[in-house]
C-alpha cells in the first residue's frame, strides 16, 4: 500500500521540465493525449454506469440550482472558482489544462455512445469500480506529463505540495467536501458518487505509482 503515502508527482524520461511548455516533445504531448482520453473514458463509464454522478457534478447541480442557472455554467462556475485557488498555491497552468477541458469532453461524448448502461446494480457498481480506476490511470498519466493540470487536480497537487500531506489524503478529502456542499445546496448523490468520493484519491495515487514504476523503477516520495 505504498502508494497511498505518495505525495509528489513523479518525473518520467517524457516529462516536460515545466507545466507552461508552449512546444512540448511529441512523445511528452502524445501521453498527455493518451492520459486524457483514458481520463475520459473513465468519466463516461461512471457516467453511463447509471449510478450516480462525481462529486464536482454534485457541487455543480447544487450551485445551479442556488444561482439558477443551468448545469453547464454552473460546472464553469465551480472550475473558475477552482482556479482562483490557484493562485495563492502559485500553480502553473499548461496547454494540458486546455487539454484537459476539450479531450476529456470530446471522450466522454464519443464513449456514452457505446458504453452500456446496465440495470443491475451489481453491474452499476462495477462499471461504476471500472471507472473510478481508469481515472485514476488517466490522471496518472498525463499528470506526469507535467504539461499543466485539470483545475481540480492543480488544487489538489499544489495542496498536497504546500500541506505535505498524501495525495490520496487530499484528493478524497476534496470530493468529500465537494459532495458535502452539493449535497447541501440541493445537488443529487448516488452510490456511484460515493465510490468515486472515497475511491479518487487512492485511485490517483495508484495511477501515479503505477505510471512511476512503469517509466523510471520507481515513484515519487
Amino acid at each position: 500500500m505504498k502508494f497511498l503515502k505518495l505525495k509528489t508527482v513523479p518525473v518520467a524520461p517524457w516529462s516536460s521540465p515545466q507545466p507552461l511548455n508552449l512546444h512540448p516533445r511529441l512523445c511528452t504531448f502524445f501521453y498527455l493525449c493518451v492520459g486524457l482520453s483514458v481520463f475520459g473514458l473513465g468519466e463516461a463509464a461512471l457516467v453511463s454506469a447509471n449510478a450516480g454522478v462525481s462529486p464536482w457534478t454534485v457541487l455543480a447541480q447544487g450551485v445551479g440550482r442556488v444561482a439558477n442557472v443551468n448545469l453547464g455554467l454552473a460546472t464553469l462556475l465551480v472550475s473558475v472558482c477552482v482556479l482562483l485557488f490557484w493562485i495563492p498555491l502559485r500553480q502553473t497552468p499548461g496547454i494540458g489544462t486546455v487539454a484537459n477541458v476539450l479531450i476529456v469532453s470530446l471522450v466522454i461524448e464519443l464513449s456514452l455512445r457505446v458504453l452500456p448502461q446496465p440495470e443491475a446494480i451489481s453491474f452499476q457498481v462495477a462499471q461504476a469500480v471500472a471507472g473510478v480506476l481508469l481515472v485514476g490511470l488517466g490522471s496518472g498519466i498525463y499528470l506526469v506529463a507535467n504539461l499543466g493540470p485539470g483545475p481540480r487536480d492543480g488544487l489538489m497537487t499544489g495542496l498536497a505540495r504546500r500541506t505535505d500531506l498524501p495525495i490520496a489524503v487530499v484528493r478524497t478529502t476534496l470530493e468529500i467536501a465537494a459532495v458535502a456542499v452539493g449535497w447541501s445546496l440541493g445537488g443529487n448523490i448516488g452510490l456511484g458518487t460515493v465510490l468515486f468520493a472515497f475511491g479518487i484519491g487512492p485511485a490517483v495515487s495508484l495511477g501515479l505509482h503505477a505510471v512511476g514504476l512503469t517509466f523510471t523503477g520507481t515513484d515519487a516520495d
